[in-house]
Formats: structure tokens, sequence, C-alpha cells
């Protein structure tokens, strides 16, 4: 199903349907205004599903440029409220867009295997934009994990073992993670990340993905971490 600059896929994934949007804006204003435009097409989308923001778990933000980044990044806050709450990542990749558009978005939605399910916010300590993970129909979903520092081996020396103590605080671990998404600085090598997750991840990983990017929020970092996983909390 696709319309000019926005693809959407219904997949069946590990027993639960997932409605993947990925939009990219209308070239109209500044990013602001494109990134408003990506979440009214993103919303009739959902709607056609029978779905809303409200079941969305992640949000992945594309951009040309950190301005343009740091403008979509306040709109999308604007939604990214309430029970619409979702993990977030942003990426500044000039090559990831087909058009002339200054920014760009991935959504995920789940449909819940059981109806009006409560979905499990768990804010960042102290409270950020982004929240720190979410729980929604058993399904454990991180928020992109990163920070700074001056090398890459000592920004996984940092964000794995961080990402392990959430997984154990949600009541879930690497075994249970069904998938890791690696956005990767271009000037970094394959290896040395592929050696950091060795490192401090023992079990195999059901899937992961590597993809290259030329900036994040800030600057300084050279990797931000996805994490999704099964978890055996219950909703409380």
């Amino acid at each position: 199903m696709k319309e000019s600059g926005m693809r959407k896929e219904i997949v069946q994934w590990v027993g639960r349907e997932f409605i993947f949007i990925s939009c990219e804006g209308q070239r109209i204003g500044n990013a602001a205004d494109e990134m408003e435009g990506i979440f009214g097409r993103v919303s009739n989308e959902l709607q056609i599903e029978g779905l809303s923001l409200d079941h969305t778990i992640r949000t992945r933000l594309w951009a040309v440029d950190r301005q343009s980044r740091d403008l979509a990044s306040d709109v999308r806050a604007k939604y990214n409220t309430g029970r619409a709450r979702a993990a977030t990542s942003s990426y500044i990749m000039p090559g990831y867009f087909a058009s002339e558009a200054r920014v760009g978005m991935d959504l995920i939605a789940l449909r819940p295997t059981v109806p009006d399910i409560k979905k499990i916010i768990v804010e960042s300590d102290p409270p950020r934009k982004p929240i720190n993970y979410l729980i929604f129909d058993s399904l454990l979903v991180l928020a992109g994990k990163t920070v700074v520092l001056p090398t890459l081996e000592a920004q996984l020396d940092e964000i794995l073992p961080r990402i392990t103590g959430i997984l154990a605080e949600a009541g879930s671990s690497w075994k249970d993670v069904v998938n890791v998404s690696c956005y990767l600085h271009r000037s970094q090598k394959i290896g040395t990340l592929k050696r950091g997750l060795s490192k401090w991840v023992r079990a195999p990983l059901a899937r992961m993905e590597i993809a290259a990017v030329e900036g994040y929020s800030a600057e300084g970092k050279l990797i931000e971490i996805e994490v999704t996983a099964e978890t055996h909390r219950q909703p409380e």
C-alpha cells in the first residue's frame, strides 16, 4: 500500500500484527510544517486500520540536517503524549530520502491481541522527551539508547549494560530480545560494533540490523541502539 512519499505494510511477526508506516514530508513551509503533515497523513492511515496514534510503539525520525531534525522533534513531542507515548529515536541521514523532503518518519503500531489492553509507559529518570521504555501486549520496546563518550567502544560499554539493566527491570533478558537495530555513525567500523556486542551480549540474537547514519540528536554520539523484546511482566 503506497501513496506519494508513503509506504504502509501490515506484518505478522512474533505472534502479533504490526502496521509499519514510512512517510516523507511534503515540501511546504519549514521542517516543522512537513512534520505536521506527516502526522496528519499517518493518523489517517492508522484510522483506516481501525487504530490510532495510541497504538504506536515506536517512531523513528529522519532528517537531512540538524536544524530540520530539531524542528521536527519538537512537533513529534506534541503528538507523543498521553496514551500515544511511544519509544523514539532520531537520525540525520540525507541519503534516506527519495524526495526533496527535509524530514521523514517511520512509525510502528501494534494491534493488541486483547482489546483495550493497557500500554505501560516508563519514563526516563530524570524525565526527558524520550520515554525509557514501554510494555504493550507483553512486548517490551526501548527508546533508542545513546551516550556521548570519546569512542565507540566507550559508548557501547555504557549503553549495553544499561540496556541489560532495563531488560531485567522490565521482566525480560537478552534471550527474550526479538530485534536489535543499531544505527552506527558512518565514520565507525562495523567490526568494532560487533566486538562490543559480543562482549556484553551472551545470548544469540534472534535478529539484528545495522544501518549507517550521519548524525543523531547531539554531536559526539556514534551509535544509537533500539531494542524490542518479549517480557513476562504483566500489566498493572
